[in-house]
């Protein structure tokens, strides 16, 4: 197409609230991936190290049970 003016090229033959509608909301969604995956990362790390802790607590704790019935 050839336009002939800054507003020809906006107007996009009569289709330009639909082009630069579907732009605008793709750039949206392209800057949100990053930022959405970022926080889950975050989320899923903090999660992994409470269950970690709470893991290895347990297991503490089991042993010292085992310990003092051993020594019973």
């Amino acid at each position: 197409m050839h336009w002939n003016s800054l507003a020809d090229f906006l107007a996009m033959g009569q289709h330009g609230p639909y082009v630069w509608g579907s732009v605008v909301v793709m750039a949206l969604l392209m800057l949100a991936e990053p930022i959405l995956l970022l926080q889950g990362r975050k989320r899923l790390i903090a999660r992994l190290r409470r269950q970690y802790r709470a893991e290895r607590s347990e297991a503490r704790a089991d042993r010292q049970t085992t310990s003092r019935r051993s020594k019973d």
